[in-house]
């Protein structure tokens, strides 16, 4: 491995924020539930405030080229700091800076866990997230240009971030030939967590303890996640929606999305989703 940072790289709403808690209480390893207010995992790559602290200039100083191309170099130098396997979640697309550099520097990286979901089902949890409706999300999900903070209207906790459309997003990191990747989709982690769990840890080069695997995910499901919320609220939370932790299950859509919504997300993404082997069926 290059460097120390493992990226907890996916679209949004398709399981980083579980795999980040699942994650926290292992590498924790106590006898009680992390608080979900603080991740081992650190903040989003994307944090402006990861930015100024690095780079020593502040973001809000620079134009957007400038802001991308210190991007990898902010990497770089959090991956030297770094004495052990450090996560860092990501939305961004796998992309290229204006200088043709790998934003997620190639130095910093050890490698990749990318989290997939039925895209179906992600425009229903994305929907609620956002406080938008499921038709809007949907045809942010199709749109090839779709970034998060990409308006100046005020300044952001977070840079730019290029997500691209869902098969895009997909594409871009199962297709990049250099950097070590481990796939696991959302339904799998619901299915059997602890196999999940375990293949990722080891993947970072953990020792996959079977105990402290399994203690894990005892702290780590949607009741005792809920539960906290509600106490003590989360921080990653939008504004607009009522709870960031809702039911944890897949196959939602078929009740929330209508026919003709559905079609048009398998119409754009049906072969990514065949290639990750999710039914196009509707």
């Amino acid at each position: 491995m290059n460097g120390k940072i493992v990226w907890l790289a996916s679209y949004p709403k398709s399981g980083n924020t579980w795999m980040r808690i699942l994650l926290t209480n292992f590498l924790r390893d106590t006898d009680t539930p992390a608080d979900i207010n603080f991740l081992e995992t650190g903040k989003i790559a994307s944090g402006r405030q990861i930015f100024d602290d690095n780079v020593g200039v502040e973001a809000s100083d620079l134009t957007q080229g400038e802001i991308e191309r210190y991007r990898p170099y902010v990497y770089e130098q959090i991956s030297k700091r770094a004495d052990s396997p450090l996560f860092i979640k990501v939305h961004d697309a796998y992309s290229m800076t204006v200088d043709g550099i790998p934003l997620l520097a190639p130095q910093a990286t050890a490698g990749i866990i990318y989290l997939v979901r039925n895209p179906l089902d992600v425009c229903v949890s994305f929907a609620h997230h956002s406080g938008i409706d499921t038709g809007t999300c949907a045809e942010n999900m199709n749109d090839e240009n779709f970034a998060f903070v990409n308006q100046s209207d005020r300044l952001h906790n977070q840079l730019l971030q290029k997500i691209c459309s869902w098969s895009g997003h997909v594409k871009s990191y199962l297709d990049q030939p250099k950097l070590p990747l481990l796939l696991i989709r959302y339904e799998d982690m619901l299915e059997d967590t602890e196999k999940q769990l375990a293949k990722t840890v080891e993947f970072a080069e953990f020792e996959p303890d079977p105990a402290r695997v399994r203690r894990a995910v005892e702290f780590s499901t949607f009741a005792t996640l809920k539960a906290q919320e509600q106490e003590h609220g989360f921080q990653e939370k939008m504004p607009k929606a009522e709870s960031f932790f809702r039911e944890g299950k897949s196959g939602n859509w078929r009740t929330a999305l209508s026919t003709e919504l559905a079609q048009s997300i398998l119409d754009h993404h049906g072969e990514t989703m065949t290639r990750l082997g999710y039914s196009t069926n509707i």
